[in-house]
């Protein structure tokens, strides 16, 4: 497993010789971004093209041909690991003195500096982790967050601080940009000032604030900002698509009224606009120095012509601003095997074929750290772990905790295993026999629920790994008939002990996210249905295209063997009802074209309701495209008719439901789907169906209880006897 991508060899005692010497080695394109040094220059760099190789030699050209005073460049990316990666680069080829670092540790060692100068005293204290802040202003809030709210709760502050967003402006922020936030909206804004107040009352800021704060001192003190640009007069930025408002105005501050400006990135591999992360500034830079170099990328030396061929058929049925960008690879590799598309009958299948699949290549000298599985959501690797574990592989997780050493696997093992010890005296088990029952009976006081979350984030990973508990226990019990919860928890027991394999020199198993800016020889994509990628939750044409670049990233991690797969049914026996994602339509053998796909998220409403064409304005006629809007049928700035004694009513009761249920209130419903209610007040279920955000369970679930509030009854009063 490597970072790195290696175009045409070239050797570092070379480099310090001429800078002549430099540029041996690279191909007319990066050799024409390592010789243009002046003006602003744009590279559009696709997966595995040599794009650091590209500006590493740039810096160094410069700096050798003394153009660049290794002490006037600041180099910036966005892991540690990439900058000591540029870093070690830069002195092989002769340009030690060149600056490598993050934004935040350039800021930080900027604020620490100047901070005597600019305010006076000691800089504030670093707050390391801001969870435990964010518990504490909860608290003071009277809001009660568990563990998985808590780290959500806690990427919405960063989201708004990376966006400049103050909390006062939170609630409305995040709605227009789609959040599906975990808390109600004016919670989180609440949490979110106490959270503030905190860190000023202590003394201390979050790495946020060290941005924060450096934007702030140079704009407010002129002789600071002219200091700095004094010192660094010419700037490169890495993964560009990447970078947040709050990072391009930190940027925009460092540079001044100048453009000596390197830029690299690719839209296309834009993945993680949910922290913030923008390609605008990428899409837009020609707009904004019109007389800047451009220059592609599209020598792929990472991955072979079979691969690049997939990848690009990817892009080619993308759509959105960022596919307009779209690169066309060009593979510089021999011709390897073909990607290999592989069906299963069910979830397990398809682990131990993959197993099998991973232990033949190793047998034929691959190898195991040069292989890696990659699925959507960190709840998928149970079934790997254990594949790989019963095949005799070894495994090493990648940005996620091992399965059974997650906290709320724990907490629900030890509640199972206090059940199976308490026998017919747990109040949980009366009147409950099969053992998958008994399981959901005692995991629903850990926060499993029979219907999942909305949205994303740390709840949604929550449940999904209890509902893999859930999965383990009715396939333990359909191979051993007559088993006990005794049983069950010796069963996991036994699975928790043989899943300690070696980490060293072990396949990889890590999510898609994860794998952004890896590579290995084999990779296997693997759990690719409709409803994981693209994932259920992601609604819009935006959030679809991004999931779409998640498998394009995914794609490009493999130099040499892919494999694609995908399940029909979740267990043995179950009912083939999946479907392969459509993003393989016209690239798997045998699938049909995407001419008529999925459209837009108006025309998947309107398709929902039997309603051709786009969703209009129901007030001024516009058409809806913001997921918000499609719920409310109106534009947000549209008048409301909306009850507002009526929309009352049902929060009152969506808090009351949550909390008896033990789940955040927007699973229940969502803050826009009882406006959307409170505005239509249907009076019969099939009115009630038609509102975005109740499908068919909760209509059933909770249907009964909203017609009564709308008719100004007593949610439930007559069924109170048989509840």
């Amino acid at each position: 497993m490597t970072a790195a991508t290696h175009s045409p060899s070239f050797s570092a005692a070379e480099a310090a010789d001429s800078a002549d010497a430099v540029l041996l080695g690279l191909d007319p394109e990066q050799r024409e971004v390592a010789t243009t040094l002046r003006g602003p220059v744009c590279v559009l760099a696709g997966a595995g093209t040599g794009k650091t190789r590209a500006i590493t030699h740039r810096i160094a050209y410069g700096v050798q041909s003394g153009q660049l005073m290794p002490a006037s460049v600041l180099a910036v990316t966005f892991t540690n690991r990439a900058a000591g990666e540029m870093r070690g680069r830069l002195r092989g080829l002769g340009a030690g003195g060149v600056q490598a670092r993050t934004f935040h540790s350039a800021a930080l060692r900027q604020l620490q500096y100047f901070w005597p100068k600019a305010v006076g005293g000691d800089v504030p204290r670093l707050l390391e982790r801001k969870i435990q802040f964010v518990a504490e202003a909860g608290a003071r809030c009277r809001i009660r967050l568990d563990r998985n709210e808590l780290r959500d709760v806690t990427g919405e502050i960063e989201w708004a601080k990376v966006t400049q967003t103050v909390p006062a402006d939170y609630p409305v922020a995040a709605l227009k940009s789609g959040r599906e936030a975990p808390r109600d909206l004016a919670e989180i804004a609440q949490i979110y000032g106490t959270y503030e107040q905190l860190k000023r009352d202590r003394g201390m800021i979050d790495f946020e604030d060290v941005l924060l704060l450096t934007v702030g001192i140079l704009q407010d003190r002129h002789d600071i900002a002219e200091q700095i640009r004094a010192q660094y007069q010419h700037f490169v930025v890495d993964e560009y698509q990447d970078v947040s408002p709050l990072q391009q105005r930190l940027l925009d501050l460092w540079l001044g009224e100048r453009d000596s400006l390197c830029v690299v990135g690719d839209a296309s591999q834009t993945i993680y606009s949910f922290t913030g992360a923008t390609p605008d500034h990428l899409l837009n830079f020609r707009t904004r120095y019109p007389q800047a170099t451009v220059v592609k990328l599209v020598r792929d030396y990472r991955s072979t012509p079979q691969v690049v061929h997939l990848a690009n058929g990817l892009l080619k049925q993308a759509k959105g601003r960022a596919a307009e960008h779209r690169l066309e690879l060009i593979s510089q590799r021999e011709a390897g095997p073909d990607p290999v598309y592989a069906e299963y009958p069910d979830e397990p299948a398809e682990a131990e074929g993959v197993a099998a699949r991973v232990r033949e290549l190793i047998a034929a000298g691959v190898p195991a750290g040069e292989i890696a599985v990659l699925y959507r959501i960190n709840a998928q690797s149970e079934v790997y772990e254990q594949a790989l574990a019963d095949a005799g592989v070894p495994y090493q997780l990648r940005g996620a905790e091992r399965f059974f050493e997650r906290s709320e696997v724990q907490k629900a093992i030890l509640a199972l295993r206090g059940a199976a010890r308490s026998g017919g005296n747990d109040p949980l088990l009366d009147d409950v026999v099969e053992l998958g029952s008994q399981v959901r009976a005692v995991l629903s006081s850990t926060g499993w629920t029979a219907e999942p979350p909305a949205g994303s984030g740390a709840v949604r990973d929550q449940w999904e790994s209890l509902a893999a508990l859930v999965r383990l226990a009715e396939d333990f019990a359909r191979t051993r008939p007559g088993v006990t919860l005794a049983d069950l928890t010796i069963e996991l027991d036994e699975r928790k002990a043989a899943q300690h394999a070696p980490t060293v020199q072990g396949v990889t198993l890590a999510s898609l996210h994860a794998a952004k800016g890896l590579e290995w020889d084999a990779v296997f994509l693997v759990g690719l249905t409709d409803g994981m990628v693209p994932i259920t939750y992601a609604k819009t044409d935006e959030q679809v295209e991004e999931e779409r670049r998640l498998l394009y990233v995914g794609v490009t991690r493999a130099r040499l063997h892919l494999t694609l797969s995908w399940a029909l049914s979740r267990a043995p026996g179950g009912r083939a009802s999946r479907r392969p994602s459509r993003f393989l339509n016209g690239l798997r053998p045998g699938s049909a074209a995407p001419g008529t796909g999925p459209g837009g998220a108006a025309e998947r409403l309107a398709r929902k309701h039997g309603r051709r064409g786009p969703v209009l304005c129901r007030v001024c006629g516009k058409t809806l495209t913001e997921a918000g809007e499609l719920k409310l049928m109106r534009c947000e700035d549209c008048p409301s008719d909306m009850d507002e004694g009526l929309y009352e009513r049902l929060r009152e009761w969506r808090r009351a439901q949550a909390k008896e249920q033990g789940l955040p209130p927007y699973c229940v419903f969502t803050d826009k789907t009882l406006m959307a209610i409170a505005e239509a007040a249907p009076s019969e279920e099939g009115e009630l169906s038609m509102i975005s955000g109740v499908g068919a369970r909760k209509l059933d679930r909770y249907g009964a209880d909203v017609l009564a509030i709308c008719a100004g009854q007593d949610p439930g009063a007559e069924d109170s006897d048989d509840a």
